[in-house]
């Protein structure tokens, strides 16, 4: 199976989809419900409302507004009469808008280092261990690193997931050089044949220019170790930070280039359509969605199952 053959669709990550959407689904799904009470038509006032619907999502105004006018196209031209089929109409193009997101196939690098970043509080280190542990399944060796020496007892935390998953991981004491450790965890994995090296990242305040400076810093050592590294840049985010995740995205995007998102904590927020406003504003892909603290809460992301997900009634 190749490195992402998880992508493959099938009935339990459907499921594990509409569980983690579940709040936001019912927001989305209740709301249409009531829109469409009564209705024969589809008017400008039904567009209006339905607009905003969507921005309480936290879809956003652009991308709620590329819907709607996708769907007053397409009730213009005669093919969208019903109100009751708004719903499929906006889930073919939510994920005709989100399937760029649809995570690539690794290019052939060993080993393939991944940089994860993310402020304190967003669920960085367990996103590590699931990160791991869907690697572990697809029968890959993986190396942990504890870049992240600056919050106290981090290192540990790590540690104790590398242990529970039964992986080496480098560390050094805290207040250490993150850029060394990295730098030291990448000669370790070309030494030891591993196949991907994680490294982990201060959880960095993004308004703190120093420490992005220092991110950077950790991209560079690992570029003149590794040709080609790092090979993926991994933005934590919390889809309950609604607006201040996208303050996060873009920002630490201009400072190194994000290369995708792992979107956390899902189950616990109404405004899970922030991701389609990441990926239309920010054109950087969603490669991970995760809800509950599982090691099976965290899938690749399905930009087809997550659409569904989004208008899923609360019963199903």
């Amino acid at each position: 199976m190749g490195l992402f053959g998880f992508l493959q669709k099938n009935k339990s990550s459907e499921d594990g989809f509409k569980k983690g959407m579940s709040k936001t689904s019912g927001r989305l799904a209740g709301g249409l419900s009531a829109l469409f009470l009564g209705r024969k038509t589809i008017d400008a006032g039904l567009l209006e409302e339905l607009e905003e619907l969507l921005i309480t999502a936290d879809i956003g105004p652009s991308a709620a507004d590329e819907i709607i006018n996708a769907v007053k196209d397409e009730a213009s031209r005669g093919v969208l009469k019903d109100p009751e089929k708004l719903s499929l109409a906006i889930k073919t193009k939510i994920t005709e808008m989100l399937t760029p997101s649809v995570q690539e196939e690794a290019p052939e690098a060993k080993p393939y280092v991944i940089l994860v970043a993310g402020v304190n509080g967003v669920g960085k280190t367990t996103s590590i261990a699931k990160l791991t542990n869907i690697y572990k399944k697809d029968g890959k060796n993986v190396m942990l690193a504890a870049g992240d020496t600056f919050r106290a007892a981090a290192s540990e935390q790590l540690s104790v997931w590398a242990q529970r998953l039964d992986v080496p991981i480098v560390r050094q004491p805290d207040g250490s050089d993150p850029a060394a450790v990295v730098h030291d965890a990448a000669s370790a994995a070309k030494s030891r044949n591993v196949d991907v090296l994680i490294a982990d990242t201060a959880g960095r305040l993004h308004t703190k220019t120093n420490l992005m400076r220092e991110l950077m810093k950790i991209e560079k050592v690992v570029s003149r170790e590794i040709e080609g590294a790092p090979h993926e840049k991994l933005l934590v985010l919390d889809a309950i930070g609604g607006q201040n995740a996208m303050s996060q995205a873009k920002t630490f995007n201009e400072a190194i280039g994000i290369t995708g998102i792992i979107l956390t904590k899902l189950d616990g927020t109404a405004k899970g359509g922030v991701a389609v406003r990441i990926v239309n504003e920010l054109k950087i892909p969603i490669k991970y969605i995760g809800f509950g603290e599982g090691m099976e809460d965290m899938r690749p992301f399905d930009a087809e199952a997550f659409a569904e997900a989004l208008f899923a009634s609360p019963e199903k």
